[in-house]
């Protein structure tokens, strides 16, 4: 058997860990665990029971649902009979379901519940492909579909058709189809490979030491290519998953579990890191002690790093800090950290050293759900605050035109299911036009710009990496999510969808008074005052790169209503094109006051 391949890497783990707990739910007050044994067991009876349903290698099985258990269970076991899993987010619409299962020409559908199910229901009669739908639940309304605990039970006795089909794979077969949830055009079929997966496997083995005493915590979205290659690592080294079924219970599932692993998106350090200063933004000497405990915990944590043992004046003046401050922030994360790894987009330096004076390091890292997802990461001895890490082993980087960062290894995916032409634009001889912008210094460290697709040019000319600026306005927790625009313009302009709450407190230091939250998002003080606030934190950018409007949002930013990825970015043209008449509005307003006379 290939041992590159993901069901064999499985068994192998599953063996060797058999009385180990391996994945566990919250129940309650309690947890629904199961052991690498149970897990296993099931996995290769699902795998019977797909075969013996007449599924032939390399037919596609969707999986809709949220972060279970039973995710990677039915994930391992289409790996074991040979077939290609289409991951499909919980959060997509009935049509956005109907296009992946459509397109993908999926055979089988397993369904997290009753939600999920409708959603299928709605466009069954436009699936001819689909021919069994399975729950992961107990459903109210069945619309025929099956339970996973029944499917499992009418497996035949005799699984040694898992076995046949396990000698006939090769590392080299497709694994999954994960369709893009990129911020502009149609999702596309990425098609990875298990050796896609499995490469990353030995990789991130080099650079850690993960035991079975580790506890990782999945919470970003198993139909992502991250949380899903996270899953494999922890699965590889007999360590236990925690699944968070709804991501608005994170803080908690953090401080329940104390997991010693854990993946996430800038989302979570940004909150936790604007809570933090939240806390004592109503206090000048509150202010002082948090920053002087912040400068001591950099000292402390940067001569440990560096190999050098602390001062004993530096580390009495760390317990005082640690117990004033920085604890608290490692116990809202859950605990110390083995690995606390950042993807999906980038991490704002100031973030980044926040977390590593509290004494936890976020190892940041770059990748696409084309390579499966990683191209660089940074091991513990070898991170560099502002980077995202050297190119992973066995990849090669450089730099294109307009310095598009392009990538080759084994974990480049084969293309982009049914599309030739898609897949001819990005892969050329072996190498992946990523679309995104970077620099590499003299010792191999990427560093992240912009994606390409981004970039605003002025009318006037001039090329603007948005990320970065609005980066710069993150800083302020007044500005929840906010989008730059300025394409094909003459200047830049602002959209804000602002925090609530924040904005509320706004309302009171200018001591206005409102019935509804609504009537501030116009209200001249308050754009006066959020101008103010833009250039305070823009003031040493370049004239052009100055934001000469802006707008207040009623509507938030969300999974729900399409104006994020499910990793959290903002998908700029849905945005742009949900508010255009306010876009043009507030060009047009703005063309005319610099056209009125100065008096």
């Amino acid at each position: 058997m290939d041992s590159g391949h993901l069901a064999v890497r499985f068994a192998g783990s599953a063996s060797r860990h058999a009385a180990l707990p391996a994945t566990r739910v919250a129940a309650g007050e309690g947890w629904k665990v199961r052991t690498y044994a149970e897990l296993a067991a099931d996995v290769r009876r699902l795998a019977a029971r797909l075969i013996d349903l007449g599924l032939e290698p390399g037919d596609r099985v969707a999986i809709f649902s949220p972060n279970l258990p039973e995710w990677t269970l039915t994930d391992l076991a289409c790996a074991s009979a040979g077939l290609v899993s289409v991951p499909v987010y919980d959060t997509s619409t009935a049509e956005q379901a109907r296009h992946i299962l459509s397109d993908s020409g999926c055979r089988m559908v397993f369904v997290g519940g009753d939600d999920e199910l409708a959603k299928v229901a709605d466009v069954r009669s436009e699936l001819p492909a689909v021919e069994r739908m399975v729950s992961f639940d107990k459903l109210s309304h069945p619309e025929g579909a099956s339970t996973l605990a029944e499917e499992i039970a009418a497996a035949p006795a005799d699984t040694s058709a898992v076995d046949a089909r396990l000698e006939a794979m090769s590392a080299e077969d497709l694994a999954t189809i994960i369709y893009t949830s990129g911020t502009t055009g149609e999702p596309k079929g990425v098609m990875l490979t298990h050796r896609g997966f499995t490469h990353q496997l030995d990789v991130l083995n080099d650079y850690f030491d993960i035991t079975t005493d580790d506890r990782s915590l999945c919470f970003l979205p198993l139909s992502h290519a991250l949380e899903r290659a996270w899953t494999y690592l922890v699965i590889d080294n007999g360590a236990l998953n925690t699944y968070v079924p709804d991501p608005r219970t994170v803080p908690e599932s953090m401080v329940r579990a104390k997991p010693s692993l854990l993946v996430s998106v800038p989302r979570l350090f940004e909150k936790v890191y604007l809570a933090a200063h939240d806390k004592v933004a109503g206090s000048w000497l509150k202010k002082r002690i948090m920053a002087w405990s912040l400068r001591i915990g950099h000292d402390y944590h940067l001569a440990l790093d560096e190999g050098r043992g602390p001062e004993s004046y530096l580390h009495l003046r760390f317990l005082v800090a640690d117990k004033l401050v920085l604890h608290s922030v490692r116990d809202a994360m859950g605990g110390p950290k083995k690995v606390l790894a950042c993807g999906g987009a980038p991490l704002r330096r100031d973030v980044e050293e926040f977390f590593f004076a509290c004494g936890l390091l976020v190892l940041q890292g770059y990748g696409l759900t084309e390579t499966s997802p990683l191209v660089s990461f940074p091991s513990r001895a070898m991170h560099r605050f502002g980077t995202v890490g050297r190119v992973v082993g066995g990849g090669e980087l450089r730099l294109g035109d307009d310095d598009e960062i392009w990538y080759r290894g084994l974990n480049v995916m084969t293309g982009y299911w049914n599309k030739p032409e898609d897949t001819a634009a990005v892969l050329v001889d072996g190498w992946l036009r990523t679309g995104d912008v970077g620099h590499l210094d003299a010792d191999g460290y990427l560093t992240i710009t912009d994606r390409i697709k981004d970039i605003i040019v002025t009318s006037n000319g001039k090329n603007i990496a948005p990320s970065s600026i609005e980066g710069l306005l993150a800083s302020d927790p007044l500005f929840e999510h906010t989008l730059l625009l300025g394409d094909n313009r003459p200047y830049l302009t602002l959209l804000v969808a602002p925090s609530l709450p924040h904005l509320e407190n706004v309302g009171r230091q200018l001591h206005l008074t409102w019935s509804h939250r609504d009537e501030l998002l116009g209200h001249p003080e308050v754009l006066a005052e959020l101008r103010r606030r833009v250039e305070a934190l823009t003031t040493k950018l370049a004239g052009y790169e100055q934001i000469r409007d802006l707008r207040l949002l009623i509507e938030d930013f969300t999974l729900e209503n399409g104006m994020l990825t499910p990793t959290l970015k903002v998908k700029r043209k849905e945005v742009e094109r949900r508010f255009a008449q306010l876009v043009e509005d507030m060009y047009e307003r703005a063309g005319r006051s610099r056209k009125e006379p100065s008096h």
